[in-house]
């Protein structure tokens, strides 16, 4: 069995196929009808308006109908287009089990609890028919598939088979009293409009399904006496032809498979089993763990069945429907019918070469799955599923081609899978000892080899080569050489397609492709979410492949897309040109024309054949969304704009690649406020002032135009918009054009028309202006006069003079780009006739020489007479004299074409701070280019740090630290300058070095003497943060040797250690009120890993506690631990001394502490409690501190950055771990 689609709901009733579209409908116990799309797995539809369980489904065949009957008497019609129940036939007393549409006729027939069936018009909405004749339960009732016939099953033990001829002639509405009189009798008592032609009596028990063959006179009927029995019938009677045996619980349905001579039911035993229709025997059977069976289905069209069961219920198909073939240059061969068949691609010749035999066993799916052919000894190998897995082996005689009468001895052999590896040498793959066998074409075995993976499948890989397969991986593995070439890491594998030249290969697995090359080095992977079914490689190196509905496209950089949708799936035999060759499910050849148009225009931009692209833009019609998305995607915006006539996509395309013009243009018919702001960025971003001037006076944009001539130094533009402000009464505006300009009588006059006297007065003094500010002071009055500031030296604010005065920015020349020049001419004519100024959007290109000492107001004037200024510089110059030339016409031109000089702007290179992550695994140098976010997955997984807090500063700083900013112009931004770590002069301009960092190791060096200072004075708080900042600094540090990676990770255990016993510590001298504690932390400090003189405090300090709480066989401890450090400082060796002599009288502890100093342990970095060696723990994967089990999860409490007991690859400071 083929399991193509799997649900898990409530328990499934009843199922029906939609004929044309992928669709199932699922009828539930609960009430709900599902329905479900088994192609792509998902949920369409749900309806749920029954009460209580639904036990029959249907779908219409050619209507968007559906019908349901449930426990609730009712029989509903659905229109799923509209989601919802269009009406409900009432009229059966009790439980409805099965509902049909009829084929032709508007009919539905019912079965129901109430021993009737019923026949219904759906259009006219009534009951036509009501069939009695039951005397217990109707279990279902179905129409014959042509005839005028109904077929019922009862629990009467009884199959009945009715006669519905005369109901055909009968009319829906009666026309006269009698005809209505009669009508209500039928009603009541069931009309003579269908008979029982036959009752089918033999079953013991009571009978669940009854079926028709859909083309025979045959009934097939299962029962709860647990047999299927099959009858047959002609004009007059019917009898029981034979009984199938083997189900060991009711049978709850039964059914003729529509395409091959099988018998299919199943059972509340758990079980689905295959029968065959003429052996009349058991061909298979499928179990369930915990599934009772209730109901099938076929598809009316496709060779799928569908079975409901108690969780749930599957789609499947009992065979594979794939055609074993393989492609040899021109010709194919392939397995169909139990023979042998020939294909010539040039001439689609098909022929029959050989019979093959007919596996010998019963069961289901023992067809040919793969063939190899050996072209030069005309011999082919077939493999199948027989005996678990054989092969057989024809040498097919030269001339019977083409006969296909004569019957050649197979060899055979067993093994998975068998392949050709050379001229007259096949591989076989013995599973059972992981090893391949290379036989001769007398089928004698001439060489073992051993695979190095457990393979289940082994694939032709060039000669001498084999491709073996295994759950996860593919390796290629030369049989001569017993070499493993190549190995990826790959999804299970299901067929393999190598290019014409052998230099690719396509993996085909059920959801994915994967294209590598002949060594097995990845190219691309592409996701598909329906099933991936062939492929082939078309000649320039594109991969077609069908899915079950489209065939797709993938080109050699991992770009796909859709070429065609399917009717039904395909396997691709072979692409040549613009044709498919293909197998259909019924093993015919079909060749199919698609349009390569778009993938070869893909293809040709990836290969920068610019003038196949050129050439195709002008003769094809590769428009549409898609296609310019694609462009503008993959950086080429400009060959967008000839396929766009739509002018918003125009001025977006032409913005993107820099077109001012088009750009221009676009705007003036889009004509909108926005266009024209945006035109403005993208021209001041250029440089190009007059298009920024223009777009800023088309949309009145009056304060950044005043502020583009005050950059540009406008001076009489400037005044002009003073005087359009005053025009406007706009007093802002005014004032701000006065203040740009450095006019201060104006802003005086501007402040005093707007009442603002104080202001106009102060602005006049400063100034200079006495007589204005008398005669303001005048105004104002003595007492409203504002002070002016003691002591301060005004100074006019005049606006700085711009660096450039010219118009336009000056620019680079560089070579038109291929598009420029060759898509301008599309639809011109002739390719030479190119404009000269096919730029002009960068102005006219003015010399700086030309402008200076020019004053700004006379640029205008020299751009206007741009002509006049060529012919002044003529003069007096290099005095030429004129040549003696032919007349033109002799002259032969240049092509224009070869070399034309237009501005394209360069592409801008990869930014530095790319360049350092790409290259860098080192978190310090990701977070150097300003690459927070990587930065801080690397720590995640190096370090396992999930708390960035504490570092945010150090990323700041590592940031700006490895940049540096220079001033340019005063209109552009400061330039961004990469700071790199160990540059010398002698270093290549183009060669990029790591990022320069803040932090080295030398300062930790120096923090840590710093806070073992602190330590030894007693400055606690100040010593832990020192620590700790060392311990976050650590992360971001990047060191060159391996000497000094292994020097910062015995920092790391040195500061952990200091920083964990300063927090007891300082833990201890808070806890005021319980000596216990106070004891135990002060014991626990002694067993940090300090240095000798910290050590020495260290006991000296748990001594003295101890002593003081009368802990004195403790105390005594501590004080020989002291004496054994032999102290230099001779106070502490005393006291030491002198606490023995008292403990030794009296060697007890007036409490019980969690402290046994015999016993090895650890101090717990959170809870501060001792653990044993051999009691389980987890660290820090940072700091590795050890923490209690049960802190798993939370954050170190030492280093304050990871995560404690998650998963991490280890600390990476310097580019020499990862050579």
């Amino acid at each position: 069995m083929l399991t193509k689609f799997e649900t898990k709901s409530n328990r499934v009733k009843g199922l029906s196929f939609h004929s044309k579209r992928p669709w199932i409908l699922a009828s539930l116990h609960s009430g709900v009808i599902q329905l479900w799309d088994y192609r792509m797995g998902t949920l369409i539809d749900r309806f749920d308006e029954h009460d209580g369980p639904v036990r029959g489904v249907h779908f219409h065949k050619s209507q968007p109908l559906f019908v349901s009957g449930g426990d609730d008497y009712k029989i509903k019609v659905w229109n799923y287009k509209m989601h919802r129940c269009l009406f409900t036939l009432l009229g059966h007393l009790d439980y409805i089990r099965t509902v049909q549409f009829h084929h032709e006729h508007p009919w539905i027939v019912s079965a129901s609890d109430d021993q009737t069936i019923r026949i219904w018009n759906w259009q006219s909405r009534t009951c036509i028919s009501v069939l009695t004749g039951h005397n217990h339960y109707v279990m279902c009732a179905s129409f014959h598939p042509k005839e005028d016939l109904v077929v019922s099953a009862s629990l009467d033990q009884t199959v009945r088979v009715w006669d519905i001829g005369a109901l055909k002639k009968k009319t829906v509405s009666p026309a006269d009293d009698i005809l209505r009189l009669s009508q209500m009798n039928t009603d009541l008592f069931g009309g003579v409009d269908a008979v029982v032609k036959y009752v089918l009596e033999g079953h013991d028990r009571g009978v669940n399904w009854a079926a028709f063959h859909p083309t025979l006179p045959l009934i097939v009927s299962g029962a709860d006496d647990r047999q299927v029995k099959l009858w047959r019938m002609n004009d007059t009677k019917a009898w029981e032809v034979d009984t199938l045996r083997g189900h060991m619980n009711n049978v709850s349905c039964v059914m003729f498979h529509a395409k091959q001579d099988i018998i299919v039911s199943n059972s509340e035993d758990k079980s689905i089993r295959v029968w065959d229709v003429t052996k009349r025997t058991g061909v298979q059977t499928f179990r369930r763990e915990h599934d009772r069976f209730w109901i099938l289905a076929s598809h009316p069209e496709m060779n799928l069945l569908a079975a409901g069961h108690d969780s749930g219920m599957i789609v499947f198909k009992l065979e594979r429907e794939r055609p074993a073939f393989c492609v040899s240059g021109d010709s194919l061969f392939y397995a169909k019918d139990r023979f042998l068949r020939f294909y010539e691609f040039s001439t689609q010749r098909d022929s029959q070469v050989i019979p093959i035999r007919r596996p010998g066993s019963t069961s289901l799916n023992q067809g040919p799955r793969t063939l190899s052919y050996s072209p030069t000894e005309n011999a082919v190998l077939i493999c199948s599923d027989v005996d678990g897995g054989s092969y057989e082996l024809y040498i097919v005689p030269k001339d019977s081609i083409g006969r296909g009468d004569t019957v050649p001895e197979a060899k055979r052999g067993i093994g998975g899978s068998a392949v050709f590896v050379a001229r007259n040498r096949f591989a076989v793959l013995d599973k059972s000892n992981n090893q391949v066998l290379v036989k001769n074409l007398k089928n004698e075995i001439v060489k073992k080899s051993g695979i190095p993976i457990t393979a289940d499948a082994i694939f032709y890989a060039g000669t001498g080569n084999l491709l073996c397969r295994a759950e996860d991986r593919v390796v290629i593995f030369d049989l001569q050489q017993r070499l493993v070439l190549g190995d990826l890491q790959t999804p299970f594998v299901k067929y393999i397609v190598w290019s014409n030249d052998m230099e690719n290969v396509a993996l085909l697995s059920k959801h994915a492709i994967i294209i590598a090359s002949k060594k097995l080095v990845h190219q691309c992977t592409l996701h598909e979410t329906i099933r991936v079914k062939s492929g082939a490689w078309d000649d320039n190196g594109v991969f077609i492949y069908t899915t079950l509905n489209h065939i797709k496209y993938c080109l050699p950089n991992g770009d796909s897309g859709i070429i065609r949708t399917l009717e039904v799936p395909i396997y691709i035999t072979k692409v040549s040109g613009n044709t498919i060759f293909c197998l259909d499910r019924d093993g015919k050849n079909r060749a199919i024309v698609i349009d390569a148009t778009e993938y070869i225009f893909k293809l040709s931009l990836l290969k920068k054949k610019y003038d196949h692209v050129m050439s195709m833009i002008r003769s094809s019609q590769l428009c549409g969304q898609a296609m310019i998305a694609y462009l503008q995607q993959k950086g080429f915006p400009e060959v967008a704009l000839h396929f766009v006539k739509d002018e918003r996509t125009r001025f977006n395309l032409a913005l993107e690649s820099g077109n001012i013009q088009i750009a221009v243009a676009s705007a003036k018919e889009i004509d909108e406020k926005d266009h024209w702001y945006r035109l403005g960025v993208e021209a001041l971003r250029q440089g190009n002032a007059g298009i920024v001037e223009y777009a800023y006076q088309r949309t009145k944009n009056f304060e950044r135009l005043s502020f583009l001539y005050l950059i540009t130094g406008n001076m009489e533009k400037l005044s002009k918009m003073l005087k359009i402000a005053e025009v406007k009464n706009d007093v802002m505006g005014q004032f701000h054009n006065a203040l740009y300009l450095g006019d201060v009588r104006e802003r005086v006059k501007i402040l005093e028309n707007a009442g603002h006297l104080p202001l106009a007065y102060v602005t006049a003094s400063v100034h200079g202006l006495h007589d204005v500010a008398e005669r303001l002071a005048a105004e104002l009055g003595e007492d409203n006069l504002p002070s002016l500031p003691e002591g301060k030296v005004p100074s006019l604010l005049m606006p700085p003079s711009p660096v450039m005065c010219a118009g336009d920015w000056p620019l680079l020349r560089v070579m038109k780009g291929i598009f420029e020049g060759g898509l301008d001419s599309v639809g011109k004519g002739a390719p030479d006739e190119y404009e000269e100024a096919g730029d002009a959007d960068w102005g006219e290109e003015l010399d700086m020489a030309e402008v200076d000492g020019v004053q700004n107001g006379d640029i205008e004037a020299v751009l206007e007479d741009g002509e006049v200024a060529e012919e002044n510089d003529e003069e007096g110059g290099w005095d030429l004299e004129d040549l003696e030339l032919p007349p033109e016409a002799d002259t032969p031109k240049a092509s224009v074409n070869a070399r034309s000089s237009v501005f394209v702007a360069p592409t801008p290179g990869m930014p530095v701070s790319q360049i350092w992550t790409q290259r860098s695994s080192l978190a310090a140098e990701h977070a150097a280019a300003g690459n927070f976010d990587t930065a801080m997955r690397l720590l995640s997984r190096q370090l396992g740090i999930r708390n960035f807090a504490p570092l945010r500063a150090m990323f700041l700083d590592l940031h700006t630290g490895s940049h540096t900013y220079l001033r340019a112009f005063s209109s552009v931004p400061a330039i961004q300058l990469a700071v790199e770590r160990g540059w010398t002069e002698s270093a290549s301009p183009n060669v990029r070095g790591p990022p320069a960092l803040v932090f080295n190791f030398s300062q930790l060096e120096e923090k840590l003497k710093a806070g073992y200072r602190s330590t030894t004075t007693g400055r606690f708080t100040e010593a832990l943060r020192l620590f700790l900042s060392i311990l976050h600094t650590i992360p971001l540090i990047v060191v060159e040797s391996r000497r000094e990676v292994d020097e910062v990770k015995e920092l790391v255990i040195i500061v952990k250690e200091y920083v964990l016993g300063l927090k007891m510590e300082l833990k201890r001298r808070e806890i005021r009120d319980d000596p216990v504690r106070q004891m135990e932390l002060a014991a626990y400090f002694t067993h940090c890993n300090l240095q000798m003189p910290h050590l020495r405090l260290a006991l000296l300090n748990a001594m003295t506690v101890c002593y003081k709480a009368r802990n004195l066989s403790t105390a005594a401890n501590f004080a020989r631990r002291l004496l054994e450090t032999n102290p230099t400082v001779e106070n502490q060796a005393k006291t030491a001394r002198q606490v023995l002599q008292a403990a030794e009288r009296n060697m007890t502890d007036a409490s019980q502490l969690n402290y046994d100093f015999r016993n090895p342990f650890v101090v717990c970095g959170a809870t501060y409690v001792p653990i044993y060696r051999g009691q389980k723990d987890v660290a820090c994967p940072f700091c590795s501190s050890r923490f209690v089990p049960s802190q798993e999860g939370q954050l170190c409490d030492v280093c304050e950055l990871a995560l404690v007991g998650s998963d991490a690859s280890g600390l990476l400071c310097s580019p020499s771990q990862i050579r």
